[in-house]
């Protein structure tokens, strides 16, 4: 049996319902990340696992018991905010022992606990300080040691590491990912951000509109998204119209190019239908094996470094390309014909 169970999960602010039939299992030991854009209701869910929300309709399980009688601070439940959140009047030493204080955890147990907390987030040397001596990646460090104290059976986390610089996050989300595998806690993890969801996620859940348009592996997320909005929101997509040639055999064209797809098209002989191609899968090079050869002229190649990021026009349809930067290779040049070598499994029919 799974240990975090979320059964038919409805809310609604007055006439709003901001989340419809969610539904979702979770193993123990799981770290889970909700992914989508502002307001589409992932906060709001993690809320009501946390018991701040109460859901308008049905059930919320862990580890076998119903939480839907039980207050907040009866769910030992671990909790990380956006804001830190941390008491501004105690040092970080006692931030972290609050929960243990509360639950009347005796002296020598506290520290104890609150050592090897400060140990694992790699403050040991920082019991003292107070919030405002501390940068932010390090009060989040000690935010995420206070939740963690208790001992709780699950860990929730609402974008934590948004309020802080590009570097400090990308460090910060590797270490959260690294203290969840150790202790095994099972994990909840809140972001808009998805490259975030990718890195250190065991399952992404892509929220839109208040429902879960995919929940899966970060992979099965990235190449076999399951809806139009999965494939747009989730990493940069080439999004180009083609020409059905042929519905029971999948052959479409594009441009002057005509290619059978993998699956068959729902459109009719001469209809339309729209493809998504990863700007990854395409290549210039003349040693690429390849199924599909598409003709077009240069319209924009942008040197980003480690990759040249080139956009041509096929057929009316500007396609997006990725290359790593070879210092024996000049990069396309604007107006230049090229032939992108694609395989034509790698274009996914958007259906919706």
């Amino acid at each position: 049996m799974s240990f975090l169970t979320l059964t038919n999960i409805q809310k609604s602010f007055g006439p709003v319902q901001v989340v419809h039939d969610f539904n979702m299992a979770i193993e123990k030991g799981e770290f889970i990340s909700f992914l989508g854009p502002s307001g589409c209701g992932k906060t709001t869910i993690l809320r009501m696992v946390a018991g701040f929300e109460t859901p308008t309709g049905g059930s919320i399980v862990i580890n076998g018991r119903d939480q839907s009688s039980l207050k907040p601070n009866q769910r030992n439940i671990g909790m990380v905010f956006q804001a830190y959140a941390l008491f501004p009047n105690m040092n970080v030493f006692d931030n972290v022992a609050f929960g243990l204080k509360v639950a009347g955890t005796p002296k020598a147990e506290i520290e104890k606990r609150v050592k090897e907390m400060l140990d694992l987030i790699h403050l040991g040397h920082l019991g003292e300080r107070y919030p405002y001596q501390m940068s932010g990646g390090q009060q989040q460090r000690v935010a995420l040691a206070r939740a963690l104290a208790p001992k709780p059976q699950v860990l929730l986390l609402d974008e934590p590491l948004s309020a802080l610089d590009a570097k400090i996050r990308v460090s910060l989300r590797e270490e959260i990912r690294q203290i969840q595998q150790k202790l095994g806690i099972t994990t909840i993890f809140v972001t808009h951000d998805q490259e975030e969801a990718l890195s250190i996620s065991d399952r992404v859940v892509v929220m839109n509109a208040g429902r879960a348009d995919q929940i899966g592996t970060p992979f099965e997320i990235y190449n076999k998204p399951a809806t139009r909005f999965v494939a747009s929101f989730v990493g940069t997509l080439n999004l180009i119209e083609a020409t059905v040639v042929d519905p029971a055999t999948g052959s479409v064209r594009i441009g002057d190019t005509e290619l059978k797809l993998r699956d068959t098209v729902a459109a009719a002989a001469g209809g339309k239908v729209q493809l998504a191609m990863r700007p990854e899968a395409g290549s210039l090079a003349e040693g690429r094996k390849s199924d599909t050869t598409l003709h077009g002229q240069v319209v924009s190649s942008h040197f980003l470094g480690s990759v040249i990021r080139t956009r041509m026009n096929v057929g009316g349809n500007t396609i997006s390309f990725d290359m790593f930067n070879d210092p024996g290779v000049s990069p396309p040049v604007v107006g230049d014909t090229v032939a992108l070598k694609i395989d034509s499994g790698d274009l996914l029919v958007l259906q919706d």
